[in-house]
C-alpha cells in the first residue's frame, strides 16, 4: 500500500466508519488486519474513520486503578506503560510520541486523584478522564502504525465531535460515566474532516460535556461512538468489527446450531440486543436509524464471512422469528390489592416509588387486582438492600411479593402476532416450566416469558429447534439466515449432504413432461433400510406401509429384509401382492377398525395389536386362546403438530395405562396371551433419547404382566425438513437402546418406521401455471395442489420447494406457492423465496416420499398424480 499510488478522492466521496474492539487492537497481527481493511475501503474510493476501543483488558485495569489508593495506582500505571511500550516495539515502531504523551498524562492524573481509594471513587469526572486514556493510547498507537505502513492516518480527538447532551434524570455519576450524545448529520463537520485528510482514527467510549470535560459513554460505548460518527458523517455504512461473524438466532455457546442473521431491520436488531445478545450494544442502533445509516457486523479474524447487515425494513419481509435470547438475574416484583381496580393514580403512585429508588422497570404484566414488573440487572444496580427498601415502601399501598432469581426468555421477530398460531409447541414447552410472567410487546416485535432461573439450563436449544420445526424461525430463507455457528467455526463434524435430486436434475426435468408427478429414488430408500438393519439393538424392523405403499418400494424393502406394519386389510393385500409372507413378516396394528377386519386377519394367523378394552369385552371369541400385542398410551404425545402426536388423552390411540389392570383381567378371563407391548407417541422425533425412554417404560410395564416377549417401540424417527435442523443420530439411538437391552435381555426390540425410510427419497414435480399479485403478496400457482400433497394443509408441514428449471438462479422473489384446488388452504408453501418464475417452469417439492401419494385424493375431480421410480 502506498499513498502515492492512491487516487485523490472527490469532495463528496462517501465515508465508511470501521469500529474495532479490544481484542482487535491488542496485537500487531490484528493491527495489520485493520490496516488492510481500512486501505481496501480507501482504495475503493471511500474516506475512512477508524474507531477503536482500548487494548483488551486495559479498561478494566483503569477502572481498578480508579478504585485504588495512590501507591497502587502508580504501580498500575507502570504496568500499562510497559504493555504499551512492548506493543509499540512489537509493531516495528521505533517510538510513538502520541503514546508517550498519553502515558505521561495518565501518570499526572493518577497522582491527582487523592491519597485514598475513597477519595478517588468520589470523583466521577476524574474517573472518566482516567478511563478515557485506554482509547487515547490505542488510537495514538494505531495512527502511528498505519501511517508508518503506507496509509497516512490522521489522529482525531473524539471529544472534538461528540458533545454529551443534558439529560434531566441522570445524576452526576451517570452524567460522567454513562453520558448520552445527540448525533445528527453534520455536513460542515464532514466537509472539514474531508479537507484535512482521507483516513482518520479516533476513540470510542469518550465524549465531552458542555464545559469541555471528558465523559464516558458507558457499557458498549465504542459501538455507540461508531454509530454517532456514522450519523454525523452520514456514512455509507458503519462496520462493527468484533470476534464473531455477527448476530445469531441464539447464543451459540448454548445453541451450536444457531444461525447467522444475515439481515435485520433496525428495530429487530435493537430488540435482540436489549434482550440478551452481547455482540452489539442496543444504544448504538438508534443514531444509525435516525440518520438511515446501515450497520454491518463482521468478524476481524474471518473478514470473508458475510456478517450481519442492519438497515431499514426490506420491502419484502415475511414474518419470522429471528432470535431466541435470554437474560439471567431478573427480579420480579408482584403488587396486588383489590384497591387498584378502577383507582385513579394507583400506578402513578407505584412507579413514583420505583423512580425514588432509582429503579428502571422492564416488563409489565397487569390484571384487575395485580401488577407485576421485572427489574433487569443490566439497567439497575440490584442488591438486596435496594429491593428490600422498595418492597417496604410498596407494602404501605399493596401486598408485595419479590420473586428472584428469574430468567427472561424472549422470542424476537417482526410480525410476532401473526405467528402466534405456529407457537403451540413452544407454548407447550413453557407449559412444563414455571412461568411467572408473559409479555407481548406493543411494537409486535417480541414475546417474553419469565421463568425461574433454574429452568433456563437446556431450555434455549429446545426452543430453537421447536421454532425451526414450527416454521416460525424461517431458516429456509437464505436472505435472512446464514450458516450455523458449527458450519462457520468448525465445532461440529456434521456435514450437509446434497440431496439426490440435484444430481438427477436432468432426469427429473424429463419426467416432468407430465405433471404433477411423484418420483422415488430407490437407492436412498435402500440406504436407509440398511442403516436400520445395522442397528445391533433392534431385532426386527417393520416398514409402516401407510407412508408409501408403492409396489416398487415394497418389493425393495422386502428384498432388504424388512417386515411390514399394516393398518388395514387393503395394506395387507398390497404386501401380499409383492412379498412372500414367510420371508417378510406382517404386523397388523389397526385403530377403531370394525370387527370384520379383526376376524379376517385373525383367520390369516397374523400378529395383531389391540389398543382398547372393547375387542376383549365384546368380541371375545375372536381372541380366545390367542396371542396379541397391546398398544399402551404412556400419557404424552410428541411431534411437530397436534395431528401427528399419537399419545396423551387428546389422542385416540392406545390403552391408557390406568386401565391396564382391566385389560389384563379380560385377557386372563378369555385365555388371551400378551406377547408384546407397543407404544408410539408421535412422528418427526429427532431426540435420540426418546426411544430408550419408551423402551424402559414398556419394560417396566411388562414386568407386571409377565410372559411378554416383544417391546415394539413404534416409529416416529424424525426427518429434518427445515434448514438447520439436526439429523436424528441413529448411532446414538442404537447405543442407548443397547444399554436398556442389557438391563432387560429377555425382550426382543422392534421398530416400525415409515417416514424416515421414504420421505427423502420422494419428490413431487409440478409446473407453474400462472402468477398473481394481490396487495403485498405474490402468488405462484402450479398444477399440484392439496389433492396431490395434503400435508401442508393438514399438518402445517414444511417442504422445501425449488424451481428446478432455474435451480441455481438467485432466489429474489417472495412467493406464496399455491395449487389449483378450490380451497383457501391450498397452499404448498408460504413466503418462499424463489427465482422469478414463469409459466411452464418445473417446481420440485422435496421430502414427499412419505404421506404424499398415499394421502392423495381426487378432490375437485382432479386426477391423481402419476409416479415414477428411479432405480
Amino acid at each position: 500500500m502506498n499513498a502515492s499510488t492512491t487516487a485523490p478522492l472527490a469532495p463528496d466521496a462517501p465515508w465508511v466508519v470501521l469500529k474495532f474492539g479490544g481484542t482487535s487492537v491488542a496485537t500487531e497481527a490484528r493491527w495489520r488486519t485493520i490496516l488492510e481493511l481500512a486501505g481496501a475501503r480507501r482504495a475503493r474510493g471511500a474516506r475512512v474513520l477508524v474507531v477503536v476501543s482500548a487494548l483488551a483488558g486495559v479498561t478494566d485495569a483503569l477502572k481498578s486503578l480508579c478504585g485504588s489508593a495512590a501507591p497502587e495506582r502508580l504501580a498500575a500505571v507502570e504496568r500499562l506503560v510497559e504493555r504499551h511500550h512492548a506493543l509499540v516495539h512489537g509493531m516495528g515502531l521505533a517510538e510513538c510520541a502520541g503514546v508517550d504523551r498519553w502515558l505521561a498524562s495518565l501518570r499526572v492524573l493518577s497522582q491527582e486523584g487523592g491519597a485514598t481509594a475513597d477519595a478517588a471513587t468520589s470523583q466521577p469526572l476524574w474517573q472518566a478522564a482516567v478511563q478515557a486514556h485506554g482509547e487515547l493510547l490505542s488510537s495514538a498507537l494505531g495512527a502511528a502504525f498505519m501511517s508508518a505502513n503506507g496509509l497516512p492516518t490522521r489522529w482525531l480527538d473524539a471529544r472534538e465531535a461528540l458533545l454529551a447532551r443534558e439529560v434531566p434524570f441522570l445524576n452526576d455519576r451517570a452524567r460522567a460515566l454513562s453520558a448520552q450524545v445527540q448525533a445528527d448529520p453534520d455536513p460542515a463537520f464532514a466537509a472539514a474532516l474531508a479537507a484535512r485528510g482521507d483516513v482518520y482514527i479516533t476513540q470510542g467510549f469518550i465524549a465531552r460535556d458542555g464545559d469541555g470535560r471528558t465523559v464516558l459513554l458507558g457499557r458498549g460505548g465504542s459501538d455507540t461512538s461508531a454509530a454517532y460518527f456514522g450519523a454525523l458523517l452520514r456514512a455509507e455504512r458503519v462496520e462493527i468489527w468484533t470476534d464473531v461473524a455477527g448476530m445469531f438466532s441464539a447464543d451459540p455457546r448454548q445453541v451450536p446450531g444457531a444461525r447467522l442473521l444475515q439481515r435485520l431491520d433496525y428495530d429487530e436488531a435493537q430488540e435482540i440486543a436489549t434482550t440478551g445478545a452481547k455482540v452489539l450494544h442496543a444504544r448504538c442502533i438508534s443514531p444509525c436509524r435516525r440518520a438511515r445509516v446501515p450497520l454491518l457486523i463482521k468478524d476481524t479474524r474471518h473478514p470473508d464471512f458475510d456478517g450481519t447487515a442492519i438497515g431499514p425494513l426490506p420491502p419484502e419481509a415475511a414474518p419470522s422469528i429471528k432470535a431466541v435470547s435470554s437474560r439471567r438475574g431478573i427480579t420480579l416484583v408482584s403488587m396486588e390489592t383489590s384497591g387498584m381496580w378502577q383507582q385513579v393514580g394507583f400506578l402513578a403512585d407505584v412507579f413514583a416509588l420505583f423512580k425514588q429508588h432509582g429503579l428502571s422497570v422492564d416488563l409489565i404484566g397487569s390484571a384487575e387486582t395485580n401488577v407485576t414488573v421485572s427489574l433487569d440487572p443490566t439497567e439497575n444496580l440490584l442488591d438486596s438492600d435496594v429491593v428490600a427498601a422498595l418492597a417496604a415502601d410498596l407494602a404501605r399501598i399493596c401486598r408485595v411479593k419479590v420473586i428472584a432469581p428469574c430468567a427472561a426468555v424472549t422470542l424476537v421477530g417482526r410480525g410476532m402476532r401473526s405467528m402466534l398460531y405456529r407457537l403451540s409447541g413452544v407454548l407447550a414447552e413453557f407449559g412444563r416450566e414455571r412461568v411467572h410472567l408473559i409479555s407481548q410487546s406493543s411494537n409486535n416485535l417480541n414475546l417474553t416469558f419469565v421463568v425461574d432461573e433454574g429452568m433456563l439450563d437446556g431450555l434455549l436449544p429446545r426452543l430453537h429447534d421447536l421454532l425451526i420445526r414450527a416454521g416460525a424461525l424461517r431458516t429456509d430463507d437464505a436472505t435472512l439466515f446464514g450458516p450455523t455457528w458449527q458450519a462457520l467455526y468448525g465445532v461440529s463434524d456434521s456435514h450437509v449432504h446434497a440431496p439426490w435430486w440435484r444430481a438427477a436434475r436432468t432426469r427429473l426435468l424429463d419426467l416432468a413432461q407430465a405433471t404433477p408427478r411423484y418420483a422415488y429414488h430407490l437407492p436412498t430408500i435402500l440406504e436407509r433400510a440398511q442403516a436400520l438393519r445395522a442397528m445391533r439393538s433392534v431385532d426386527r424392523v417393520y416398514y409402516a406401509i401407510k407412508a408409501n405403499p408403492h409396489p416398487a418400494i415394497l418389493r425393495a424393502l422386502a428384498r432388504a429384509g424388512l417386515g411390514f406394519e399394516c393398518v388395514s386389510p387393503g395394506e395387507l393385500d398390497a404386501v401380499d401382492a409383492v412379498a412372500d409372507a414367510r420371508e417378510s413378516p406382517r404386523l397388523f396394528t389397526p385403530n377403531f377398525a370394525p370387527r370384520a377386519e379383526y376376524a379376517q386377519v385373525m383367520q390369516r394367523g397374523l400378529a395383531t395389536t389391540l389398543d382398547a378394552l372393547h375387542p376383549l369385552q365384546h368380541w371375545q371369541e375372536l381372541f380366545a386362546g390367542r396371542e396379541v400385542m397391546l398398544r399402551v398410551d404412556l400419557g404424552r404425545g410428541l411431534g411437530h403438530h397436534d395431528k401427528v402426536r399419537t399419545g396423551g388423552a387428546s389422542s385416540k390411540f392406545g390403552l391408557p395405562v390406568e386401565r391396564l389392570d382391566e385389560f389384563l383381567e379380560l385377557a386372563r378371563t378369555h385365555g388371551v396371551r400378551i406377547g408384546g407391548l407397543h407404544a408410539h407417541l408421535g412422528s418427526g422425533i429427532l431426540d435420540a433419547s426418546h426411544w430408550p425412554v419408551v423402551c424402559g417404560q414398556l419394560a417396566s410395564i411388562s414386568e407386571k404382566i409377565g410372559n411378554v416377549r416383544v417391546l415394539n417401540l413404534g416409529g416416529g424417527l424424525g426427518v429434518p425438513s427445515h434448514p438447520g435442523e439436526a439429523e436424528l443420530d441413529l448411532a446414538a439411538v442404537d447405543a442407548a437402546l443397547a444399554e436398556v437391552k442389557r438391563a432387560y435381555p429377555q425382550y426382543e426390540l422392534w421398530l416400525e418406521p415409515g417416514r424416515w425410510l421414504v420421505a427423502d427419497a420422494g419428490v413431487l414435480l409440478a409446473r407453474v401455471t400462472q402468477s398473481k399479485r394481490k396487495g403485498a403478496l405474490e402468488y405462484l400457482g402450479c398444477d399440484a395442489g392439496m389433492h396431490a400433497l395434503i400435508r401442508p394443509a393438514l399438518y402445517d408441514a414444511w417442504h422445501e420447494i425449488v424451481n428446478l428449471s432455474r435451480l441455481d438462479a438467485p432466489a429474489d422473489t417472495l412467493y406464496q406457492v399455491v395449487g389449483p384446488i378450490c380451497e383457501s388452504g391450498d397452499v404448498l408453501g408460504a413466503d418462499r423465496r424463489l427465482p422469478n418464475s414463469s409459466e411452464g417452469d418445473v417446481l420440485l417439492i422435496a421430502q414427499t416420499g412419505a404421506y404424499g401419494e398415499s394421502m392423495a385424493s381426487r378432490y375437485n375431480l382432479r386426477p391423481l398424480a402419476d409416479a415414477a421410480v428411479i432405480e
